[in-house]
């Protein structure tokens, strides 16, 4: 339990989600451990108690994901309502509380999967590995960033400006340029076609960490494949980009194998892919700036504004890239019917 709270602990670090030494995780074991001292861990050990769960993570995050959630916290009530994929899918909404007490985690805790304290942090958690709880705060970073630029273009458009918006904004967009253009160039990456299945799977997980060390997507939210001959090499469902070994599985096109089955959720889009075009390889992330392109939509009256996401009417572009709805899974607005023909 320790060495699995201290690797996430050191994977929010790496991932720019807190700064050094200000993770709290809690996990237990044989008996209740934590990653550092921190007169919170009081406290915290009574959330512990309240709930049926194996690990608290407790962190205020880095700039400038505390000022955006701050700042959308005070536009909100109880909670901050983001509507991204994601959130949809993975969190709902982000509950908002005004004080550290173990009676306000509690009672946000037993109906969601994180809470944020203005002025605080973020207090998420898992029933099964510190993993879940890593992948919560990631989420609540990554829809609040996103919430927030569209928010902000939303209020420009429609000549409002706030001083305290046009602070975050401006710390916002120049963290994230300045740590693009400072990236190294890094050494180049395998360059297929490749002969056999080695020199796939190794290149599939040199990508994955190459995209989650270049924070082009956070935790682990994207899948990655490989089309060899008759088979799809393919991440396993809920496998993280940057820890791929172990994680790929081989799934033969004919379907006689059942590998596909801890495949990847979008197995049956990347086949589709593969099968109808000449392209070998599909990455699949969540870039922040791409989901908030995706997002702009000047149909104000659209009656399908809720249902955008998965059920979109028109056919709409960034520039020349198409831009398609659809949900997790072959159902009758899944991706692999949208994404394919695109």
């Amino acid at each position: 339990m320790e060495r699995l709270i201290k690797k996430y602990a050191d994977k929010l670090v790496a991932q720019g989600l807190a700064e050094p030494n200000a993770p709290l995780i809690g996990g237990l074991d044989a008996e209740l451990v934590w990653n550092r001292d921190d007169p919170s861990c009081i406290l915290l050990e009574e959330v512990f108690a309240g709930l049926n769960i194996q690990s608290l993570l407790f962190t205020k995050p880095a700039e400038p994901y505390f000022s955006i959630l701050n700042y959308l916290a005070g536009r909100s009530n109880d909670a901050i309502h983001p509507e991204d994929c994601e959130t949809r899918t993975f969190l709902h909404d982000i509950p908002v509380a005004r004080k550290l007490t173990a009676e306000n985690i509690i009672a946000a805790l037993k109906k969601r999967k994180s809470l944020f304290i203005a002025g605080e942090g973020i207090v998420t958690f898992g029933t099964v590995s510190p993993e879940q709880a890593f992948v919560t705060y990631s989420s609540v970073c990554f829809s609040g960033f996103v919430k927030f630029f569209l928010d902000y273009r939303t209020d420009v458009k429609a000549g409002l400006r706030d001083p305290k918006a046009e602070a975050v904004f401006a710390e916002a967009f120049t963290a994230y340029r300045d740590f693009i253009t400072a990236l190294p160039e890094g050494r180049p990456l395998q360059k297929g076609p490749f002969p056999d299945s080695e020199r796939v799977i190794k290149a599939m997980i040199e990508a994955g960490k190459r995209t989650i060390d270049y924070r082009m997507v956070d935790s682990y939210f994207g899948n990655i494949s490989y089309r060899l001959r008759d088979t799809i090499y393919i991440s396993q469902t809920a496998s993280s980009l940057d820890e791929l070994a172990g994680c790929i599985d081989a799934c033969p096109m004919d379907g006689s194998s059942c590998a596909g089955i801890t495949a990847s959720s979008e197995f049956t889009a990347h086949k589709e892919i593969l099968s109808s075009t000449e392209n070998r390889a599909i990455l699949h992330g969540h870039p922040k700036f791409s989901v908030i392109l995706s997002m702009i939509c000047e149909e104000e009256a659209c009656d399908q504004r809720d249902r955008c996401h998965i059920q979109c009417p028109e056919k709409r572009f960034v520039r020349d890239i198409p831009i398609v709805p659809g949900e997790v899974g072959t159902g009758p607005t899944g991706l692999c019917h949208t994404l394919p023909p695109a």
